[in-house]
């Protein structure tokens, strides 16, 4: 599309030229030049002074890229810095404004630090396996291992197992990691920095004073002895207790011990060592004296394997060999395990603790950590090598998108230009022999149409799914033809995606606002026809309900009259009172004649008029009843603009983005037969509109050559 042109005066040296769209005037960002200059570009001039990173047709790491400060938006100086940016990286920064994703090697400023991104781009295609290319492209820098080998060195201070060079190195990395959880490289390996090894060293430390700290014994049987008593303290305590109450008082002895009727419920279904019922009986038979019997056929079969395991791995190795445990061994058993108790309960609380002996003694001689830095710091000698391929992945980014976002945030060139949509469109709705191409993503439905009403614009928001993708929501602008009656929340569309995708789409949400010049000059008689239409339905119903209830009230009289016999007078009939049905009449005609009198005069009154004004007294009532509502669209149609329905988003546009009726007939196609096609009629079409219109077409025909016959015989 070509815009028409405006050249401001020079300003910093830089003459400025503006096309004009949408009702106001854009700048042109065409040339090295123009770029170069965008810090001067007055910002009450730029087209939206912000963008939302998400919604946009943007690749997500050109705009995160963007976002300097991670607010989710892209900000005017933002974009000014990324240009200037470009600006001193390029020869010539006009290239970002050509399709494409290619970055010749020639196109790099001559400066220092262009030479080093030339010598940087020269490193990445040779590990891409390129080394004789003369350009860079994204697809050199798609593979995060190949741009930063694992086994190399890349500037991030983290380093993976790859990089150790030996294998012993390299199982202390994948250990550490294990143990602190992993970090990752820039190769996308995981692997330990800093931090990591800092903490490590502190967990180290805390072990190995622990485990300095430990009691005399065996450490493996101590625990063992621990997990057993642990497991079986508290049953232990409530038999001893059971035991001393029956020492006390020996009627409790009864009450305390097996009792019939828990036995009785326990043998009326199958039984199993792990009866939740069976383990809260008592753990040994109540007697006066606090003994434990050891004996696995002496104790509750439920805690059997528990008491087995208690004098195994505790009663037996601390205090000898036994048929029984006394409440005082049982005692002594727990002091001697205190000391043990209290040295488990200050184990440090990292998974360090559970390497061996051998492991904690390597650390020491092998000086790991000391290796382990020296590696780091290694990996940190590629730092500058690092940034600068880092710094060209970024300029291919900008090399491809920059242009695009300019496009969308300077001006609006993209948009009003037709040659490519623009980044805030999502693709193209078709509903209703309709192609909406003004599509946009919208979060939430509900809270964007209060904003975007604003926009004058007819507004249709859709709930999109396909099958394999997240569920998500459109709003469309209907820009062109008419609104249907039908268009309402719950008709089905298909919305097509910037990737060619289809999506079954339905209407959920309706902002009603004009669409066409042609839609308000008929909406007048629909109106007029809806009401009618009204109207008689409502009288039909009526008369139908009447004479429903007037049958029914004749046919209960005459089941009366029935009943009471031949000469019986139906209940509530009154005598015929023809002066009343007379005078009911008369007003009836006389409304009648006043109707026909006042439409003859009006006929007769046309007929009178001259030839030549006749067309003008039915253009004028045509006017009368169509021109308010012409007026009014028109108004509002060429107030309709696309700012509301972007700040909705999150947009800070700028301007007042206008949508004309020609452009919105752009953005919206309506279906139309093709040139040269041929249709044959419609075997099934009612023939009754056919005759309506003949009939018609008499009645004129019939008017015209009444008043013809009348004005000659006048003239004659």
């Amino acid at each position: 599309m070509t815009h028409p042109d405006v050249t401001l005066p020079p300003a910093g040296g830089h003459r400025w030229r503006f096309f004009r769209a949408g009702g106001v005037d854009q700048a042109r960002i065409e040339s090295a030049d123009d770029l170069r200059a965008l810090d001067t570009l007055d910002p009450k001039l730029w087209a939206a002074l912000a963008c939302p990173t998400a919604g946009l047709a943007i690749d997500p790491q050109t705009l995160a890229a963007l976002d300097a400060d991670g607010d989710g938006r892209v900000r005017l100086p933002e974009v000014r810095a990324a240009v200037r940016w470009v600006c001193e990286r390029l020869r010539d920064p006009g290239l970002i404004l050509t399709p494409g994703d290619a970055l010749p090697l020639a196109a790099l400023a001559d400066d220092a630090e262009g030479v080093a991104l030339a010598a940087a781009a020269r490193e990445l295609l040779a590990r891409a396996g390129r080394p004789d290319a003369d350009a860079l492209t994204l697809a050199d820098m798609a593979d995060p291992a190949l741009v930063f080998p694992p086994q190399r060195p890349n500037g991030d201070g983290v380093v993976p197992a790859a990089l150790a060079g030996d294998d012993a190195l390299a199982a202390w990395i994948e250990r550490i990691a294990t143990a602190r959880g992993a970090v990752t490289d820039r190769s996308g390996e995981p692997g330990i920095d800093e931090a990591t090894l800092a903490a490590i060293e502190n967990d180290v430390a805390a072990v190995r004073a622990w485990r300095a700290a430990q009691p005399p014994g065996d450490a493996a049987a101590m625990a063992a002895a621990l997990r057993a008593v642990d497991a079986v303290a508290a049953k232990v305590e409530d038999h001893y207790t059971r035991c001393r109450l029956a020492g006390f008082d020996p009627r409790a002895a009864a009450t305390l011990d097996w009792s019939p009727e828990p036995l009785q419920a326990l043998g009326e279904r199958l039984l199993d060592t792990a009866d939740d019922a069976l383990a809260a009986l008592p753990l040994a038979h109540v007697q006066p004296e606090p003994t434990l019997p050891l004996e696995a056929a002496r104790v509750n079969p439920a805690w059997a394997a528990a008491i087995g395991a208690l004098r195994d791995a505790a009663v037996v190795p601390l205090l000898g060999p036994r048929e029984a445990l006394h409440a005082d061994d049982w005692q002594a058993l727990r002091a001697r395990l205190a000391a043990w108790r209290a040295w488990e309960g200050e184990r440090p609380d990292t998974p360090v603790a559970e390497w061996g002996a051998a492991w904690l003694d390597a650390w020491e001689g092998e000086a790991v950590a000391a290796r382990l830095r020296a590696l780091i710091a290694h990996d940190r000698e590629a730092e500058p090598l690092a940034q600068r391929l880092e710094s060209l992945q970024r300029l291919l980014h900008w090399r491809r998108d920059l242009g695009t976002l300019l496009r969308n945030v300077v001006n609006f060139a993209d948009f009003y230009g037709g040659s490519r949509p623009a980044a805030f469109q999502a693709g193209t709705l078709y509903i209703d022999q309709r192609e909406c191409h003004l599509c946009l993503p919208v979060a939430d439905a509900a809270a964007h149409a209060q904003l975007a009403a604003y926009s004058g614009l007819y507004l249709l928001y859709c709930h999109c799914e396909r099958a394999g993708e997240a569920p998500m929501t459109i709003v469309a602008a209907l820009t062109a033809g008419d609104a249907p009656d039908f268009m309402v929340p719950g008709r089905n569309g298909v919305f097509v995606d910037r990737l060619g995708r289809d999506w079954s789409a339905r209407v959920v949400r309706i902002v009603d606002n004009p669409i066409s010049v042609r839609e308000a000059f008929w909406a007048p008689y629909k109106r007029i026809a809806r009401l009618v239409g009204e109207q008689v339905r409502k009288f039909a119903a009526a008369r139908e309900q009447a004479v429903q209830a007037q049958a029914a009230q004749r046919v209960a009289d005459g089941a009366d009259a029935v009943q009471q016999g031949p000469g019986a007078k139906p209940a509530g009939q009154q005598a015929f009172d023809i002066a009343r049905f007379a005078g009911i009449f008369a007003a009836i005609g006389l409304a009648l004649g006043a109707i026909g009198t006042a439409l003859a005069a009006v006929v007769t009154g046309f007929l009178q008029l001259a030839w030549w004004q006749m067309p003008l007294v039915v253009l004028g009532l045509m006017v009368l009843i169509s021109g308010p509502s012409v007026l009014l669209a028109w108004f509002k149609l060429r107030q309709r603009n696309i700012g509301p329905l972007l700040d909705a988003n999150g947009w800070a546009v700028n301007i007042r983005a206008r949508i004309g009726i020609p452009f919105g007939k752009r953005l919206t196609a309506v279906a139309t037969l093709p040139a040269g096609a041929q249709r044959s009629a419609d075997p099934d079409a009612s023939a009754s509109g056919a005759w309506a219109w003949w009939l018609l077409l008499l009645a004129v025909a019939a008017a015209v050559g009444w008043w013809l016959w009348r004005a000659i015989g006048v003239g004659g």
